[in-house]
């Protein structure tokens, strides 16, 4: 019976929609959308970023990256568009990724970084025309340049074995490659390694480091300026705001984040901290001794000031980011937001060194915002959505920023520093964007654990008839400290899933970032606790809709969200079915594989000090589970470790309880390549379609 009154649902929504769109079609007066989102239209979106605004505020170079999904890559190149509007122009025609550009001081010259000759190097564009010059030829890849203030000199990043670090460029550089060759051609593929954070996310990083180099901008040999058992530059994102060291305006000097010593505790110590080189004597001085995580430093334009972001709370990777302001004369420091509840991200510097410029989130939007050198004064500049990638022209009276939406990818914006003005300035996906229907994501709060407030997303489907009852696809986000964002995803795409004739509900419960850090603090050893009852209730309240057939519901999560599908499973019959991946399903298995050490241990403990390290571990509660769940895990999962995956899928086939295992060898925590990311999301509409409405499917 259930099934058939779906079924009726279904056929009366199908007559309903055709008639909308037919006046759609009819109608003179104005043009209207005319399909809903198909998966082929993933792909086909342009992805648009890392906006750079030139020296004189005149042009803005960016980034544009297409999908070739029969070839299963994808390629970027550079684009240029007038700060004020205009018609755009492609400048980079290479068949290969070319990214991460920066102006030089000038404005006469972009550099880049591209693999169009088969490794990364740094290479330099003329914007008066000819073709791009390869400045590096480093075998180890050159990456991230940043510009000295006068010019002359350009920064990258390049990861080198340890032990060549000291050595000329030509000496280190001939060593780095044939200890490379010599271990892409052996026979033997064993790896030897005496200490942790041997691999780091997908990849393997045992033996080599994060070295930032110097190098004329006219030609010349790279100079390694970080030669040491360290990394200069962040290896966990969680602690990285974008190019994370800067020249300062005099070029005397040059400030980098360096990851924690002793080396051997890097797994399990947040404690990153500046440094800056001299770059005549290749001193170095230590600048933050702060015992959490200190990063991003960045000169005033005048260089009286180093400002840079840091945490308070050791150990603790999701700790309020402050912005801190260092009086170099006096060796003074500051906090500019101590009294703004909320982390601060990258941010920018005016000319005339006294105000700075961020973006910040802001219960599930991130706005950009703006702080004096006094400090406290914290401003809201630009509003709603999510901003990010922030430029500051030189007269210090506009921005130029991305920002993207639940309902569409990133674009460029321009909005003046008086709040006034906003406007895109690319238009990059309006075709496309101009035939879809879609609903504009309602906002709405609900009572958590203790009467919490907390706030969640509603997507519904496209044409969607308050008269008729919806299946229901409840999402969990991942981090746990992180947040649906009023953002795009091409990996959780939720306009895309509402496409298929769901409603879409996105709570930020305890956990989530933006609500206050306090918010945020409430989920550290309580996994299963407020966060649960929180995410509860926003089912219920999703149940009390009239328009939601909560005999259908269905749930589903990544990450921390797809150990929230495991511990639905042990706790909860409330779901027809579970689309989990890359969830924790055994904590003490999971810290033993992890690399990310710290976090495991602030939020539940060490196994062998905590007596109830595995209070909140799903497969405790395996004796409860019954709902059929797709298992989704990548074997470079380095995160989440694959065998999460496959010990969760044992029990549920032991169990007999219907269960698939999509299992990806050349994945990590995200599903990347075009055609994984296709059959990603075949696998799982197929799975929601099992359990939540008959008919035609991929």
């Amino acid at each position: 019976m259930k099934r058939n009154s779906i079924s009726i649902v279904n056929r009366q929504s199908k007559i309903f929609n055709y008639i909308f769109i037919l006046i759609a079609l009819c109608s003179p007066l104005r043009a209207q959308p005319t399909r809903m989102m198909e998966l082929e239209d993933l792909f086909k979106i342009k992805r648009v970023s890392d906006p750079q605004l030139s020296p004189d505020g005149k042009w803005v170079v960016y980034v544009v990256t297409e999908v070739d999904k029969a070839a299963n890559k994808s390629n970027s190149d550079l684009w240029m568009i007038p700060a004020t509007g205009g018609e755009a122009r492609q400048i980079t025609f290479s068949p290969k990724a070319d990214r991460h550009p920066r102006w030089s001081p000038d404005g006469k010259r972009i550099a880049f970084e591209s693999n169009r000759n088969g490794t990364f190097q740094i290479f330099l564009l003329n914007i008066n025309g000819g073709e791009a010059r390869q400045l590096t030829s480093i075998s180890t890849e050159a990456t991230q340049p940043v510009w000295s203030r006068d010019g002359k000199h350009i920064a990258f990043v390049s990861p080198v074995y340890i032990e060549f670090s000291q050595m000329s460029y030509a000496q280190s550089d001939a060593a780095n490659r044939k200890k490379d060759e010599e271990k892409e051609n052996s026979k033997v593929k064993a790896r030897i390694f005496g200490r942790l954070l041997y691999r780091h996310w997908d990849s393997w990083v045992d033996e080599k480091r994060q070295h930032v180099f110097v190098v004329p901008a006219d030609g010349g040999d790279p100079l390694n300026v970080t030669p040491a058992d360290r990394d200069a530059v962040p290896t966990s994102s969680t602690f990285s705001a974008g190019d994370d060291f800067d020249f300062s305006p005099d070029g005397l000097e040059l400030a980098f984040t360096a990851t924690p010593v002793p080396v051997e505790t890097e797994a399990w110590n947040t404690n990153h901290d500046i440094y800056a080189v001299n770059l005549k004597t290749k001193e170095r001085k230590q600048i933050t001794t702060n015992a959490a995580a200190d990063g991003f430093p960045r000169y005033s334009p005048d260089g009286k000031y180093l400002a840079y972001r840091a945490q308070a709370r050791p150990g603790f990777e999701a700790d309020r980011w402050q912005l801190m302001l260092l009086e170099r004369t006096t060796g003074k420091i500051n906090s500019l937001t101590e009294k703004f509840d909320a982390s601060v991200e990258a941010f920018v510097w005016a000319s005339d060194s006294k105000t700075l410029y961020f973006d910040a989130e802001e219960k599930a939007n991130k706005p950009i915002w703006s702080v004096t050198i006094a400090g406290n004064d914290v401003k809201k500049i630009v509003d709603n959505a999510t901003n990010s990638e922030l430029n500051i022209s030189s007269d210090g009276k506009f921005l130029v920023f991305s920002h993207q939406s639940l309902s569409r990818p990133i674009e460029i914006y321009t909005q003046k520093t008086d709040g006034k003005g906003l406007k895109p300035l690319t238009t990059v996906n309006d075709k496309i964007f101009s035939e879809l229907l879609m609903n504009t994501p309602e906002y709405v709060w609900f009572k958590g654990a203790g009467g919490t407030d907390v706030q969640m997303w509603i997507i519904k489907p496209p044409m969607f008839n308050a008269a008729l009852k919806y299946p229901l696809v409840y999402w969990v986000h991942g981090g746990p400290q992180g947040a649906f964002m009023n953002s795009w995803s091409y990996r959780w795409c939720a306009q895309l899933w509402a496409a298929q004739g769901y409603v879409l509900a996105l709570p930020n419960p305890r956990g989530s970032t933006g609500f206050g850090q306090k918010f945020t603090d409430e989920i550290s050893k309580d996994w299963g606790g407020k966060v649960y009852e929180d995410v509860m209730n926003g089912v219920t309240y999703m149940e009390q809709q009239p328009y939601i057939d909560a005999t259908h519901v269905v749930a589903a999560g990544a990450s921390f969200g797809g150990y929230m599908m495991n511990w639905f499973n042990g706790h909860t019959d409330k779901f027809k079915a579970i689309v989990c991946h890359d969830g924790v399903y055994n904590s003490t298995s999971n810290y033993g594989t992890t690399e990310e050490l710290w976090f495991d241990e602030w939020e539940h403990g060490i196994p062998w000090e905590t007596p109830d390290f595995e209070k909140f571990s799903p497969h405790k509660y395996a004796q409860n589970f019954k709902t059929p769940t797709l298992v989704i895990h990548g074997e470079l999962d380095y995160r989440v470790p694959v065998t999460e995956g496959m010990q969760l899928f044992t029990t549920l086939q032991r169990k007999g309880i219907r269960s698939k295992f999509l299992y990806f060898p050349d994945e990590g925590h995200w599903v990347l390549k075009p055609l994984n990311s296709e059959l990603w999301h075949k696998t799982v509409f197929n799975w929601l379609a099992d359990y939540l409405k008959p008919g035609p499917r991929y």
